[in-house]
């Protein structure tokens, strides 16, 4: 039976962590503070196998993302010691919350996820995995038997596109499953709730941010193309530097703005340690993942200089701190993804909170939210001509940013928690 205030347990990286995930799953549990829950954020201490060469602690920012909430986070769960994995299932069931929410974004915590899934589903609480991909990127040996030992036992998913569903029901053949779009957990089947990526709303525009004042700082030109987030070789921007450079030919009037980390350069290159992490994960990976996967000599910037078009690109190629989020958003005119593959994006969803048109490519899920013409372009995946084709349309034909704010209208957190609480929204408050 639940409780006249539900207890709903987070599973994921705290906010003491960079990247999506995190922003992810403190959105929501800030969305489901917001619906009147009870909630605390169990967070892991240790992510990944400790020989992996990467700072993943968020120590830029300053901004607290919990500021205002009840939110409780306990940072527990030490991926490299398995003695907190036990320490973590009795932890969420002294909590003894009506659902646990684990978030799900890399086969690599197949093992810690699934010992911990497999036990808390037998008990009176629904666990349910918010499945940011089945099928890796990056497509390692071992990803497939990760994830089937990561997932496998839950009582319910979330899934942000069809795409990912039907992976699913490839994984588990013999599992029968019942798509809901509403949340309604029906009597047969095992739930897979099937709902949009929401907007994130951490980040919010400034309306005392002068943004001419930043252009003319950063000698951006009149129309500006925005690259933000980690810098990973599934997203595609060495394509879109490429496609860049070819606007760039026939506009003066354009500038690229690239925000982010190279995702495998965060530790000093030169100390002892990151040399033996370096040797370790790189003798590991030689084993478990195809050579043309291993993205560590992924270095895509380096093509602004063999293109010449230093002047026409401005790259911050570092970990953006919270509080300075906003200002990239707000003065650009597009957002790029031009991804090789893609799973729901939180960079599409960041861009969405600042009403930023899209350029993406026609891969995964993005077909399912930007309509051509509309709230963005697509081009063809793998095609530079036709990506740098589609961003001179987008100036030639601007996208109304009303528009994009109408493609998301119902894409919010609220709907979000209430369809994960099965709760329906009236209709005037969608």
């Amino acid at each position: 039976m639940m409780n006249a205030k539900p207890k709903i347990v987070c599973f994921g990286p705290g906010p003491r962590f960079k990247g999506g995930i995190q922003n992810y799953n403190t959105s929501l549990a800030l969305a489901l503070d917001a619906a009147g829950c009870d909630v605390t954020i169990v967070s892991w201490t240790q992510q990944y196998p400790a020989i992996i060469p990467r700072e993943f602690v968020d120590k830029s920012s300053r901004a607290d993302l919990l500021q205002g909430s009840q939110v409780k986070v306990v940072y527990l769960t030490n991926y490299n010691n398995p003695l907190t994995w036990i320490q973590t299932v009795n932890h969420i069931k002294e909590l003894s919350p009506d659902k646990v929410i684990f978030q799900w974004s890399i086969a690599l915590q197949g093992l810690p996820i699934g010992f911990m899934v497999k036990r808390l589903a037998k008990l009176d609480m629904e666990v349910l995995l918010d499945l940011h991909f089945v099928i890796q990127k990056e497509n390692a040996n071992l990803d497939k038997w990760l994830t089937r030992m990561g997932i496998r036992y839950a009582n319910s998913y979330i899934v942000h596109a069809l795409k990912t569903y039907d992976e699913l029901k490839v994984l588990f053949p013999n599992k029968k499953f019942t798509l809901t779009t509403s949340g309604e957990r029906g009597k047969e089947g095992i739930p897979v709730l099937k709902l949009f990526h929401p907007i994130y709303d951490l980040f919010k525009p400034d309306v005392r941010f002068d943004v001419q004042k930043f252009k003319a700082e950063n000698k951006l030109r009149q129309h500006v193309f925005l690259f933000f987030g980690f810098i990973r070789k599934y997203k595609g921007l060495h394509n879109a530097i490429e496609a860049f450079a070819r606007v760039a030919q026939q506009r003066d009037d354009v500038s690229f703005l690239i925000c982010g980390e190279s995702f495998w350069h965060t530790l000093n290159k030169d100390s002892f340690i990151t040399k033996f992490k370096q040797a370790l994960f790189g003798f590991a990976k030689s084993i478990f993942l195809k050579k043309q996967d291993d993205e560590r000599t992924y270095q895509p910037l380096d093509l602004i200089k063999t293109l010449n078009i230093e002047e026409r690109c401005v790259v911050f190629n570092t970990f953006i701190p919270n509080e300075d989020v906003h200002q990239y958003f707000q003065v650009a005119d597009a957002a790029i993804l031009y991804y090789l593959t893609a799973t729901p994006s939180g960079i599409e969803s960041l861009s969405y909170n600042f009403r930023l048109p899209l350029l993406a490519t026609s891969v995964g899920h993005f077909p399912e939210t930007i309509q051509h013409g509309f709230n963005g372009y697509l081009a063809k995946a793998n095609d530079v001509d036709d990506m740098a084709k589609q961003m001179l349309l987008i100036l030639e034909q601007p996208i109304n940013r009303e528009n994009v704010a109408e493609a998301t209208k119902e894409m919010s957190w609220k709907n979000y928690a209430a369809a994960i609480l099965n709760q329906k929204q009236p209709e005037n408050e969608k």
